[in-house]
């Protein structure tokens, strides 16, 4: 039996006591970086993904609001979960691009959304994936708003 999926080890874990707190840590021993500003995915499915980040001095800018790469980090990690659960085992998903606007000062803790308006066909052919991630403050404020680009591709036969 070969390694679980990144999907299939979130739905093992999330039933179970500390299971999100267990899978996040786990997302960030394979993807460290991720670490820096402390996730906790909240949910995943096909075509979605909610992960929370705390505000805290590590990811403090300047004038002591969240950093605006933090939050960017903040919404990889949203698109990749995204894709991980989206994504077939037939098809490789790499991202590309983003684009992003920051549009409100964000003095909280955030939580990101990275929301498919329709799951796509994944044919034979390579293709881009915009992934709109929508990243909100404690009060529902809408802080950031990102789309990454995902080059999705066919895995080649081994």
């Amino acid at each position: 039996m070969g390694t679980p999926s990144t999907y299939g080890l979130w739905r093992k874990l999330v039933a179970k006591p500390g299971g999100k707190q267990l899978f996040s840590a786990a997302m960030c021993l394979r993807v460290p970086y991720f670490g820096t500003v402390l996730p906790t995915i909240r949910e995943i499915r096909p075509g979605h993904c909610s992960v929370t980040a705390p505000k805290w001095w590590g990811v403090h800018n300047h004038i002591r609001t969240f950093h605006a790469i933090a939050a960017c980090n903040l919404a990889e990690i949203a698109m990749g979960m995204l894709a991980e659960a989206t994504v077939p085992a037939t098809h490789r998903w790499l991202p590309k691009g983003m684009e992003v606007s920051y549009v409100a000062k964000a003095e909280t803790g955030l939580r990101a959304i990275a929301e498919l308006p329709e799951i796509p066909e994944f044919g034979s052919e390579g293709f881009d994936l915009p992934v709109p991630v929508r990243i909100v403050d404690a009060r529902g404020t809408e802080v950031v708003t990102a789309t990454i680009t995902v080059w999705v591709t066919p895995r080649k036969a081994a």
